[in-house]
């Protein structure tokens, strides 16, 4: 059936398979269309805005998604996750007669949240949403990796700066969706490949520049092959120390990419399934960066252990007969959840209710719970009684079905993920009912450094006590003195942008997480795929780009 998104106004299909899902897991059909839904949920999602702030509780400083103004308690990681407090102690009981999203933000804003997500990490304070990190700074949702730096959705990782869902790579730099890759610069969509510089769509290639769709290739340079002597001689003469350089070879190299076929769709190993970047998976659809996904649909950004019956999820790890859930592993049964750890299960309208909380209704930080709302303890038998109250309540005022109000959420638009993915501007925002957060711009100061040497053999160690401004949003940013090795030891020049501001380049490189039917561009099957039309790649199925790269 057709419905049409209460917030877009855009028509949008719920097929008969989304309406068995939805009365399984006994919801009505959703109100806003899937674009809509996925940018409410990531408005609650907070991963790279930091901030220095005291803990609510021992009043040490600390590192925080939250800034000192937030309304509700902020607890550094110690005590959060200490015996120090018990989220049970703000039970309330609940008012049949008030909203329960009214009610559910007066607990939210009692209840501790805990500073950032960071666990079991050694020496890496400036991260968030990671886990077992060692010697990192500025990661982001990045996990088990080591001496590594600005990186974000990249995992097993070791000396590794600036790149996006990078796996089991070592030395290497502004690399993108790359796997098994090596002492490496400015790769996408490779696989063990080492000693290459700008490549795109290669496979096993050693010592490579400037290519795209290689297979098992060595001293290649433009998709041209050459002897190990000449391809040596033009590389020294790239001089790929300098900044001025390299933004030259960026420019180009883009363009010498639309003289060459992509691939409609990344996938790998799967089975009627539709997005991008999808591994390991069957019938998984409208999906984006996931793998080992059955019957999923509309999710994102899902790793590590299997999710199956599952619809609307973002970062998650391990999930069975859910819907409308950020964040956290292993949880099953459940609906519209903003999870850390290790469940909750069989639960409802929950906030960080970790160490598998089971049967809990409108709660928020419970750790080890069965048979609570509003964070108070029910005996089964009263816990469903009162559970089927609640429903029938938000049944009747239309609160049932729909995920947490955007107005509740504690950040602003701009420091969410969805202004990376579903970008606004501060009036469009605010008419969709977010939140906006003022950047401090009065905070910024000039640079205490003039003139930055174009090569990094002209920077001395002093660049570390420099104050930089970003050239494009001004922002100050410093260099990190393992950050300095780094780029010497790569022989790459010091970056002229902020952290964010490189970030946000580097998603540009990626395509948007959003479907365009189109067709092949060699053999006109109709195709779905991430590329516009009007986009000036050449865009293949993936039958005519096999024969193409083979």
């Amino acid at each position: 059936m057709k419905k049409i998104c209460a917030v877009s106004g855009v028509a949008f299909e719920i097929t008969d398979g989304d309406m068995k899902f939805y009365e399984t897991m006994g919801v009505p059909a959703p109100t806003l269309c899937p674009e809509e839904r996925m940018r409410r949920r990531l408005a609650w999602r907070n991963e790279r805005k930091l901030y220095q702030r005291k803990c609510s509780l021992c009043g040490k400083r600390i590192i925080s998604i939250y800034d000192k103004n937030t309304k509700f308690p902020v607890y550094c990681e110690d005590c959060w996750w200490s015996d120090k407090w018990d989220a049970q102690n703000f039970g309330q009981d609940f008012d049949l007669s008030c909203s329960f999203f009214k009610q559910f933000l007066d607990l939210f804003n009692k209840v501790p949240s805990i500073s950032l997500w960071n666990i079991a990490s050694q020496n890496s304070e400036f991260n968030n949403c990671c886990f077992n990190n060692k010697n990192c700074y500025m990661n982001f949702t990045t996990d088990q990796s080591e001496d590594s730096y600005y990186n974000t959705s990249s995992d097993g990782c070791k000396d590794v700066v600036d790149c996006y869902e990078a796996r089991s790579c070592e030395l290497c730099y502004e690399c993108l969706d790359c796997k098994s890759c090596y002492d490496s610069k400015f790769l996408q969509n490779c696989k063990n490949c080492q000693d290459s510089t700008f490549l795109k769509n290669c496979i096993g290639c050693n010592n490579c520049f400037g290519c795209i769709n290689l297979r098992n290739k060595q001293f290649y340079f433009l998709n041209e092959e050459l002897t190990k002597e000449v391809y040596q001689q033009k590389i020294e003469k790239l001089c790929l120390e300098k900044y001025s350089q390299i933004q030259e070879l960026k420019r180009s190299f883009q363009q010498f990419l639309l003289k060459f076929p992509h691939k409609c769709s990344e996938f790998e190993n799967c089975e009627n399934c539709t997005g991008n970047y999808i591994r390991n998976s069957k019938n998984a659809h409208h999906c984006y960066d996931i793998q080992n996904a059955f019957d999923a649909k509309y999710c994102t950004y899902v790793t590590y252990f299997p999710v199956e019956n599952v619809m609307d999820l973002y970062a998650i790890g391990g999930a069975k007969n859910c819907l409308e859930i950020i964040a956290g592993p292993e949880i099953t049964n459940s609906s519209f959840i903003i999870g850390i750890k290790n469940g909750p299960h069989e639960s409802n309208y929950c906030v960080s209710c970790i160490n598998n909380c089971h049967n809990c209704f409108g709660c928020v930080g419970l750790k080890h719970a069965q048979y609570y709302i509003f964070n108070k303890q029910y005996t089964k038998e009263a816990y469903f009684i009162l559970r089927e109250k609640i429903i029938a309540h938000m049944k009747q005022i239309g609160e049932w079905g729909e995920f947490f109000p955007i107005k509740f959420s504690p950040f602003g638009y701009n420091e969410t993920v969805a202004q990376e993915y579903f970008p606004l501007t501060q009036e469009e925002a605010l008419k969709r009912g977010y939140k906006w957060t003022e950047l401090k711009k009065k905070d910024y100061q000039s640079a205490t450094i003039t003139t930055i040497p174009d090569s990094i053999d002209d920077i001395k160690d002093t660049i570390c006590d420099e104050v930089l401004a970003c050239e494009y949003c001004s922002k100050n940013y410093k260099i990190q003195k393992e950050e300095l090795k780094f780029y010497r030891k790569m022989k790459l020049p010091i970056p002229r942008l902020c952290p964010d501001c490189r970030h946000l380049a580097r998603t540009k490189l990626r395509n948007p997480r959003k479907l365009f039917d189109r067709k092949c561009d060699n053999c006109s099957v109709p195709i779905q795929t991430t590329f516009a039309s009007e986009r000036q790649e050449q865009v293949f199925c993936e039958k005519c780009y096999l024969e193409a790269v083979n």
